[in-house]
C-alpha cells in the first residue's frame, strides 16, 4: 500500500481475509504495530475500514489493485493505492558466501543518516554508537536474502531496532512490560519470540538472522527465538512497501540514545 497526501508519501500494508463469510482485516499504520480493524465492511462494491476518530479508508478493487481515499471528518485527506504483495516463496540457498563486514569499526563508511533529524551516530573504538536520540542510520548497500551477524548493547529502558531490507523491524529494546510480539528479538507486531532469554541490559549480546524470501530465523545469544517464520508484511517505520525489491539494513536511532552495535557482517547466497 502507498498513501499519498499533500505532506508526502508513506508505505502501508493491508490484509483482508474471508473467514466463513466474515471479514478479518489487519492493517499497518505509518508507525507503531500492525493492528486488527474491527469495523470493516463491503458496501456498494467498496471496502470500508473505520479506523476510529472519524478516520476511514474507502477502497475499491480492480484485478490485483486497490485504489481509494483516506478520509478524515468525511473529507479526503490522502489517496491510497495498493497491489497484491509478492509471495517471496524461495528455498534456502545451497551455500552462502563468506561473511563480510558492513562496519569498519573506524568510521561510518558504508552507512548514511536518514531524514532531517540530526545525526548522532559515531564510530568509536570499534563500536557504532548512537550518542543520543536523533537520526536513523542505513547501509548504502542493499540486500535480498542474507545471513546477518550483529552484536548489540542495549541500555536499560533503551529502544532501537534493526530493519531487514529496510522494511521489517527486529526489535531491540529493554523497556518494561513488552509482550512477545514486541520483545527483544521479535519482528515488531508480526512474529513473536517463542522463548525469552535472560535480560542483559548494558551487556553485549548477539543476533544471527537468516532471511530468505519472507522466512526469518532469529538466534539471540545462541538461542533460537524465531524459527523459520513468515513475515506477512512491512512493519511500522518501513522505508517503502516494495517488498519484492532488495533493501538496506537500517538501525533505529530516533527512539533513545546509548545504543551500541559492533561486529556487523553479512553473508549472501552463492550464485
Amino acid at each position: 500500500m502507498t498513501i499519498t497526501s499533500s505532506q508526502g508519501t508513506y508505505p502501508g500494508w493491508l490484509e483482508v481475509l474471508d473467514e466463513s463469510g466474515a471479514l478479518k482485516v489487519r492493517m499497518q499504520p505509518r508507525s507503531g504495530s500492525v493492528r486488527p480493524v474491527a469495523d470493516a465492511k463491503i458496501e456498494g462494491g467498496h471496502l470500508i475500514l473505520n479506523l476510529g476518530t472519524r478516520l476511514v479508508w474507502d477502497l475499491t478493487a480492480q484485478g490485483d489493485k486497490l485504489t481509494g481515499a483516506l478520509k478524515r471528518e468525511d473529507a479526503e485527506a490522502a489517496q491510497i493505492s495498493g497491489v497484491r504483495a509478492p509471495k517471496l516463496d524461495r528455498k534456502a540457498p545451497a551455500s552462502w558466501s563468506k561473511p563480510e563486514p558492513l562496519f569498519t569499526g573506524k568510521d561510518l563508511a558504508g552507512w548514511e543518516p536518514m531524514g532531517t533529524a540530526q545525526n548522532h551516530w559515531v564510530a568509536k573504538d570499534g563500536v557504532l554508537l548512537n550518542e543520543t536520540k536523533g537520526a536513523n542510520l542505513k547501509s548504502t548497500r542493499k540486500f535480498e536474502d542474507f545471513k546477518l551477524h550483529i552484536e548489540f548493547n542495549c541500555p536499560d529502558k533503551g529502544n532501537s531496532g534493526i530493519y531487514l531490507r529496510g522494511r521489517y523491524e527486529v526489535q531491540v529494546e529493554y523497556e518494561p512490560s513488552e509482550d512477545e510480539y514486541h520483545r527483544l528479538g521479535a519482528v515488531y507486531g508480526f512474529v513473536p519470540v517463542k522463548v525469552t532469554p535472560p535480560r542483559k541490559p548494558g551487556e553485549w549480546e548477539s543476533f544471527d538472522i537468516t532471511f530468505v524470501g519472507r522466512r526469518v530465523t532469529v538466534v539471540r545469544n545462541g538461542v533460537t527465538v524465531i524459527d523459520h517464520q513468515e513475515i506477512a508484511g512491512i512493519t511500522g517505520g518501513a522505508l517503502d512497501s516494495n517488498e519484492g525489491d532488495p533493501g538496506p539494513f537500517y538501525l533505529q536511532g530516533d527512539h533513545t540514545g546509548g545504543m551500541m552495535y559492533r561486529n556487523i557482517t553479512v553473508a549472501t547466497p552463492k550464485r
